[in-house]
């Protein structure tokens, strides 16, 4: 049995499959959803927070006072209290005219007058109105991720649902790729997407083409069959459905990969390779999420290059890399192992115009543990 599939005889550039895949692409329309289920989503546009505490409350267990009613008083010169003081719980609203706080050690509620045995200052104990959120705050930013950190801003604030953008990823194993589909869907749940799987009834073409049409998505993605085998069929079956803008890309890891479109849906098929898909995903998938997400630019940090890195000119390569003393050190270039994928903090695209960095050379890398 011999593959239809060929490589044509020069590969696409990187930046070119991108652009031709991300023609036409635009954010999708926000939905609204419980914060638990917003969690790593991409925020969308949303009304301001109200001031939180939206009065002044305690900060402390104790009895309230108005600070300038405590003036003089100490354990030796005690101030004797006309009437009792009202005791508040952390938490709850100040009494009107009190602007502190002062312990049960602070007053003496033993005699038949309380005494008051400190001064206080105003605020002392308190959380003033706006203290935890200040009023017109946004729980985020649109276009940056729902962190934990946001969700506890929406929560004291009473929120239950947010806005949020989250594209919809269809994923479809061709037998034989299950542990790197397994990467692929859990890299697209880690990036807030609502991703759903499958694995084609088998190998062939028609098989892989009818898992196209179960279920409407934003991106699609094809796991296996990208290559020339005599089994590999992905490709051929793309392009009997829809529209192949590419196939085989000047990327290593990844140069069989492919890019199309059906109808107005963005498809990309990735090798079954771990460290292939791995390539695929980070420099094409990625992206086209991103822009799906309203996602701002995905931040670099600038380091210097512990050791060169030679590449070849007309292919862009993968480098993987760690940190070693505010340095970035290459672990993998261009062949990435398991090992170098687990342990990588960084990944750094090497152009197709470049012939790679000196030591020392100052390098954009983008974070891998985020």
């Amino acid at each position: 049995m011999t593959s239809l599939q060929r490589l044509p005889n020069s590969l696409t550039p990187l930046d070119q499959a991108l652009n031709a895949l991300l023609q036409g692409v635009e954010p999708v329309a926000p939905i609204e959803l419980p914060l638990a289920a917003a969690l790593r989503c991409i925020a969308a546009a949303m009304p301001p927070l109200p001031a939180h505490p939206s009065r002044d409350v305690a900060a402390v267990d104790g009895y309230a006072f108005r600070a300038r009613d405590l003036v003089g008083a100490s354990s030796y010169s005690p101030l004797p209290l006309t009437t009792t003081p009202v005791w508040v719980e952390a938490g709850e609203a100040m009494p009107e005219a009190c602007d502190c706080m002062l312990d049960s050690d602070s007053v003496d509620m033993s005699g038949p007058m309380p005494q008051v045995l400190a001064e206080a200052v105003p605020g002392q104990g308190v959380r003033r109105a706006g203290g935890d959120i200040a009023a017109g705050r946004p729980v985020v930013e649109a276009g940056w991720r729902m962190r934990p950190r946001d969700l506890l801003l929406a929560r004291a604030a009473g929120w239950e649902r947010l806005s949020v953008r989250r594209p919809r990823l269809r994923i479809i194993n061709v037998p034989g790729g299950g542990v790197t589909a397994e990467l692929i869907a859990e890299s697209a749940q880690a990036s807030g997407a609502a991703a759903v799987s499958c694995t084609a009834a088998g190998r062939d073409a028609a098989s892989i083409a009818a898992a196209f049409d179960d279920g409407a998505c934003d991106l699609l993605l094809v796991i296996g069959g990208s290559g020339v085998g005599r089994t590999d069929a992905a490709v051929t079956a793309l392009a009997a459905r829809g529209k192949l803008l590419a196939h085989g890309v000047a990327l290593q890891p990844g140069r069989t990969s492919a890019v199309g479109r059906i109808g107005t849906t963005p498809v990309i098929v990735l090798p079954g390779a771990p460290d292939q898909a791995f390539a695929v995903w980070w420099t094409l998938a990625l992206s086209v999420f991103d822009r799906l997400s309203g996602r701002r630019p995905r931040k670099t940090i600038n380091l210097p290059l512990a050791r060169k890195i030679a590449s070849s000119v007309g292919i862009a390569e993968i480098a993987l890399l760690v940190r070693q003393q505010d340095m970035w050190a290459p672990i993998a270039v261009g062949e990435l192992s398991l090992d170098a994928i687990a342990r990588a903090e960084a990944l750094l695209v090497i152009s197709g115009g470049s012939e790679g960095f000196a030591a020392g050379s100052p390098v954009d890398a983008y974070m891998l543990r985020d």
